[in-house]
């Protein structure tokens, strides 16, 4: 497990992040929403591995970068990532986000888009995409379902929820595990702040999109074919993956991000 030893203090947290020592370009991975960093750590490790400098952190108000005095909001966690990108001195890194990483990587792009040379989305909904009337009615019916289930089946559920294999399951129920349940909603409630439909926006920078193909959360396995079919791109659908590609399937998704990652260069 990468372990986060370095620090950086922004309003109200002390963000935990690691970064390597590699000098090639910089990628960041930014994490699902309840969760922690170690959902990258083989990537982490493949990219640092071959050169680049890999970055990984707890986003605010997640894993070890706990507690935030501030209440979350998309606003900030997007603050605080430009302040950690700023603190390593990254030059147009590139972002690779899952589920709230992958929208928090998008409102990223669309805040600066001068600032990054790339974004890989993963098993993340699309920010500026159209919603369905039923997508519109799940969507505000989600938090208030969430608040239904017991604290203690919370990591449980939201585990088996995300993941196909065993060995994601465990450890998403370790990550999930660390967050109260307050905590877990207030995560969940930002990353709803996301979505906001411009249908006519094209992301500006090169792109990745890739999903499980056993992802069942919100409306990923829809949404993201409209997306890629908008952008003009090729979806990468990863086969008996859940939501938590990075995990279900690290080895096939390694070699997906270093193959575009090789096309950047």
């Amino acid at each position: 497990m990468v372990d986060v030893t370095r620090s950086l203090e922004v309003g109200g947290c002390v963000l935990r992040f690691e970064a390597s020592s590699g000098g090639g370009p910089g990628v960041v991975f930014l994490h699902g929403a309840g969760v922690d960093h170690v959902m990258f750590d083989a990537q982490y490790q493949a990219l640092a591995e071959a050169g680049f400098r890999a970055v990984t952190v707890d986003l605010r108000g997640h894993g070890r970068s706990r507690p935030t005095t501030v209440p979350l909001t998309a606003t900030l966690l997007a603050t605080d990532i430009e302040a950690l990108t700023a603190h390593l001195e990254l030059e147009r890194p590139v972002l690779v986000g899952l589920s709230l990483g992958g929208n928090l990587a998008q409102y990223l792009v669309r805040r600066g888009p001068d600032r990054y040379s790339a974004l890989a989305v993963l098993d993340a909904a699309w920010n500026s995409g159209p919603l369905t009337p039923v997508e519109r009615a799940a969507l505000r019916a989600a938090a208030p379902l969430l608040r239904l289930i017991p604290a203690g089946s919370l990591p449980r559920l939201m585990a088996n929820a995300s993941a196909t294999t065993e060995a994601a399951r465990t450890d998403l129920r370790r990550a999930f595990a660390q967050l109260t349940k307050r905590e877990f909603l207030a995560a969940w409630q930002a990353t709803t702040q996301f979505l906001r439909p411009e249908p006519d926006y094209r992301t500006p920078i090169p792109l990745l999109l890739a999903r499980g193909a056993d992802d069942r959360t919100g409306n990923i396995a829809t949404a993201m074919p409209r997306w890629a079919a908008a952008e003009g791109i090729e979806e990468h659908v990863i086969t008996g993956a859940g939501h938590v590609i990075t995990q279900d399937a690290p080895e096939v998704v390694t070699t997906m991000l270093l193959d575009f990652l090789s096309t950047l260069q």
